[in-house]
């Protein structure tokens, strides 16, 4: 039985817990800072709730003590806080974060830890970056490799085609920030919310631009061996432009919190969503020029007396399959560990993995039909 702290008890974190408790190997401590969060947690007795302020040092480096492992669903603005804690603390860390600077700051901590520090274990960064490594390597040299995933509604209703699924600071955060890209082979900055496309899956159209943080570390993996490479995320069409009225032409990508309040009073959550994903690359093998893809779709599911939403699944799906694989002892037991050192294979025979499997994922390369 190992005993794991997961940080935060919001809509991802209480999936999290409930996944690890319900394996029978986890036992698990819930820190929250609000005491409502923690009331709404799964009634199991493998899971518990402390009440704690993760700003608070001292406070997190108690609750960290003797742990296994700690797990950050927090937002993205205390990840790093997370992170201290833990390399005090003695334990291993793994995160959802999203956050390139975040991510940078954990693989500086990383250096020389006895414990792993395993950043951007969700579903992108996190499954899409060990998907779009495994197709990567099926080629002498990729010439272009895109990745994709938007977790949608299913049943759109309003004009941006959008419910809020998951933290609404960190879709602000990906639409504000940075992205990072190869393009002709260097790693550059490229705009969010720029590189508008459209493209057709399974018969439904949708639109695909840039946002900050999808290919987690896919890119310094990847940097010499693929001409070009990128991240956007999915949305149905006309979203894009819509959001660009409102951080660009509003100026609310300098009044974040002003925009937080905004959605979240006009923008309902669901828990009937879908998330879609799909990598494709293009490049040399053997001497000819192919082409390969690898897509999927994940659906909400009852469990129990309550629902879990596609984003809920498939985020905590992706961290606690790395921490299966790390006690295992299929991953580095100390220093930093990319997400694309985990082999697709292990991830889709996991039991949490299992969660990604698509029909046909025996031989995980399937056919994609994309126009862009």
């Amino acid at each position: 039985m190992k005993d794991i702290v997961v940080i935060g008890g919001g809509k991802i974190g209480s999936v999290i817990a409930e996944m690890l408790a319900d394996s029978g190997d986890y036992a698990v401590k819930v820190v929250d800072r609000a005491s409502e969060a923690l009331a709404l947690l799964p009634k199991h007795l493998k899971v518990s709730g402390v009440v704690a302020d993760v700003a608070d040092p001292a406070a997190l480096d108690a609750v960290l003590k003797g742990a296994f492992a700690v797990l950050s669903a927090a937002p993205f603005h205390l990840t790093g806080k997370v992170a201290e804690s833990a390399a005090r603390s003695g334990c291993h860390y793994l995160d959802l974060t999203e956050d390139v600077a975040t991510t940078r700051r954990v693989k500086k901590l990383a250096k020389g830890a006895r414990t792993a520090f395993i950043p951007q274990c969700g579903l992108a960064p996190g499954f899409i970056s060990i998907a779009g490594a495994e197709v990567a390597r099926g080629f002498d040299r990729v010439e272009e490799l895109r990745l994709r995933v938007g977790a949608l509604p299913r049943y759109p209703s309003n004009s941006l085609g959008y419910n809020l699924t998951w933290s609404t600071e960190g879709v602000i955060n990906e639409y504000c920030e940075p992205c990072e890209a190869l393009v002709d082979g260097e790693l550059k900055e490229v705009e969010a919310l720029e590189g508008l496309e459209t493209f057709s899956l399974d018969g439904v159209t949708y639109e695909a631009f840039n946002t900050s943080g999808g290919l987690g570390s896919l890119a310094e993996v990847l940097a010499g061996k693929a001409k070009n490479l990128n991240y956007k995320s999915i949305r149905y069409p006309g979203h894009c432009a819509l959001m660009r009225t409102l951080l660009n032409d509003l100026d609310l990508r300098s009044r974040r919190g002003l925009l937080k309040d905004v959605l979240e009073g006009a923008v309902p959550g669901t828990e009937q969503d879908v998330v879609v994903f799909f990598v494709t690359a293009s490049g040399w093998r053997n001497g000819r020029l192919m082409q390969e893809s690898y897509a999927g779709r994940v659906l909400g599911e009852h469990h129990g007396a309550h629902v879990w939403s596609a984003i809920q699944i498939t985020t905590a799906a992706g961290i606690c399959t790395v921490l299966d694989l790390l006690v295992q002892g299929r991953l580095p037991q100390s220093g930093y560990v990319r997400q694309e050192e985990i082999a697709l294979s292990d991830v889709l025979a996991n039991r949490f993995g299992k969660a990604y499997r698509q029909p046909g994922d025996a031989a995980p390369l399937a056919t994609l039909a994309a126009v862009a």
